[in-house]
C-alpha cells in the first residue's frame, strides 16, 4: 500500500523548507546576525527546552499559553519549549552574565516552536533573529535597536521597510485612571486592539483621551503633534515624551526610514513596559519583526527586537541558483576543488555512465566538465 502521501502530511503550521530555500534562509540569518556582531551584540545559543518554571519566571507568563510542555524523563519536571528566544537571553543575562559590564549587548538565532500561528503568521515552527541591549535605559537605547533593525533588513535585502512605534505604558497610564473592573478591562483591551471607537466610548463612558487615542494613527510627526495636545496623566505624557524623542534621534540617524505611530497597538506586546514597534514590509502580510523596551526578570531595564526568518524570506529577492557542473567519474579531486574555488556547485559522477550528457540533465546539472574545460548543456 502507497502510504507515501500521508507520510508527507505535517501539522498546520508546520512546513519542511527544502533546496534552495533552505539554504537561503540558513544564509540570511547568518548575514544578519553578522550585521549585529558588527555593533558590538555577542551572540549567544540557549538550548531549545527549558524547565517551564525557569521560562515563566523570566516573563514568559504573557507567553505561557503559547508553549509546549513536555516531562523530563530524568528530572521528572515540566519543560516547555521555547516559543521565544526573547526570554532564554534575559535568563542568560541575569544569571551567566550577570557580573559582566553593562550595557550588555547579546544577539542570537534560532528556531522556535508556538502552540498556534495566527491568521496574518500561521506558521508555528520558524527561525528567529534578534538582540537584546541589557542595562540601557534611555531613549538612545531605544533609538539603537530600532536603528540596527532596520539596518540589517536593509543589509539582507528588504526594501521599503516601514517601523510602526507605539508605547503599551502610554495606554496602561490612562486606562489605570478608569479603574475599571477585570472583565470590562479584558474588553477594553480587546476593542482597543481592533480599533473599535464605539466600544471603546461604550466602555469607558465616552472618555475623550482614549477615543482620541484610537483615532490618532499614522505618520510619527503627525500623530505626536496631536498627542501633544491631549491632557495625558503624567505617567502617561512621560512615555510620549520619550516617545518622541526615540522618533528625533531615529530621524537625525535615518531620515529615509518611514515612521509611523499607533498609540494603542497592543497585541504582542505583553510583557513590554516603554517604546516598542513593529516591523513591516511593503507586500509582505503580517510583521517580519517586532521588539521594544522591558523589563528583565532581575529589574534591569531591556530594549530589543525579534525578527522572524519566515516573513522576512518573502520580503528579499529569490536565492541565486549557482550554476551546477556534473564532474564525470575519473575526474580528479583537483579538477572539482578547481571549479568549486571558481564559485560552481560540483556534482561528482559516482560510477562510468554510457551518456554523460544524459546523467547530467538527468541530476539537475546545467553545465558538464569536459577534457579539461566548463561545457553548458543546450536547454531543451
Amino acid at each position: 500500500m502507497d502510504t507515501g502521501g500521508a507520510n508527507a502530511l505535517l501539522p498546520a503550521g508546520l512546513r519542511d523548507v527544502l533546496a534552495p530555500d533552505a539554504a537561503h534562509e540558513a544564509n540570511t540569518l547568518e548575514r544578519l546576525v553578522d550585521v549585529f556582531t558588527l555593533h558590538g551584540y555577542e551572540r549567544v545559543e540557549p538550548p531549545l527546552v527549558e524547565f517551564e518554571t525557569t521560562l515563566l519566571n523570566e516573563g514568559g507568563n504573557a507567553l505561557a499559553e503559547h508553549m509546549f510542555r513536555v516531562m523530563d524523563p530524568v528530572s521528572q519536571r515540566m519543560m516547555a519549549v521555547r516559543a521565544d528566544m526573547t526570554l532564554q537571553v534575559a535568563r542568560i543575562a541575569s544569571t551567566r552574565l550577570a557580573k559582566e559590564p553593562r550595557p550588555l549587548r547579546l544577539s542570537y538565532g534560532g528556531q522556535v516552536l508556538q502552540v498556534r500561528g495566527s491568521q496574518l503568521r500561521p506558521e508555528r515552527q520558524f527561525t528567529e533573529a534578534g538582540i537584546e541591549l541589557i542595562g540601557a535605559d534611555g531613549a538612545t537605547a531605544d533609538a539603537e535597536a530600532i536603528a540596527l533593525a532596520a539596518e540589517a533588513l536593509d543589509t539582507v535585502g528588504v526594501d521599503a521597510c516601514t517601523i510602526d512605534l507605539n508605547s503599551p505604558a502610554i495606554v496602561r497610564a490612562v486606562t489605570a485612571n478608569l479603574q475599571l473592573p477585570d472583565a470590562a478591562m479584558r474588553e477594553l483591551r480587546e476593542a482597543l486592539d481592533h480599533k473599535d471607537s464605539a466600544a471603546v466610548a461604550r466602555l469607558t463612558n465616552h472618555d475623550k483621551t482614549l477615543g482620541a487615542l484610537v483615532r490618532t494613527t499614522g505618520s510619527a510627526p503627525e500623530v505626536l503633534d496631536e498627542l501633544a495636545k491631549l491632557d495625558l496623566p503624567p505617567a502617561a505624557a512621560a512615555e510620549l515624551t520619550r516617545l518622541t524623542d526615540v522618533v528625533a534621534l531615529l530621524r537625525s540617524a535615518k531620515p529615509e526610514l518611514e515612521l509611523t505611530v499607533d498609540p494603542v497597538e497592543y497585541r504582542g506586546f505583553e510583557y513590554h513596559s516603554g517604546v516598542s514597534f513593529t516591523v513591516l514590509a511593503r507586500g509582505v502580510r503580517g510583521e517580519i519583526g517586532r521588539g521594544g523596551r522591558y523589563l528583565s526578570q532581575s529589574g534591569e531595564p531591556s530594549t530589543g527586537f525579534t525578527l522572524f526568518l519566515d516573513s522576512v524570506m518573502r520580503a528579499v529577492a529569490p536565492a541565486e541558483t549557482r550554476a551546477r557542473v556534473f564532474v564525470p567519474h575519473g575526474s580528479t579531486t583537483a579538477d572539482g576543488a578547481s571549479l568549486r574555488k571558481g564559485g560552481f556547485v560540483t556534482v561528482a559522477g559516482l560510477e562510468d555512465v554510457a551518456d554523460a550528457e544524459a546523467e547530467a540533465r538527468r541530476l539537475g546539472c546545467s553545465h558538464m566538465f569536459v577534457d579539461g574545460a566548463i561545457v553548458e548543456l543546450e536547454t531543451n
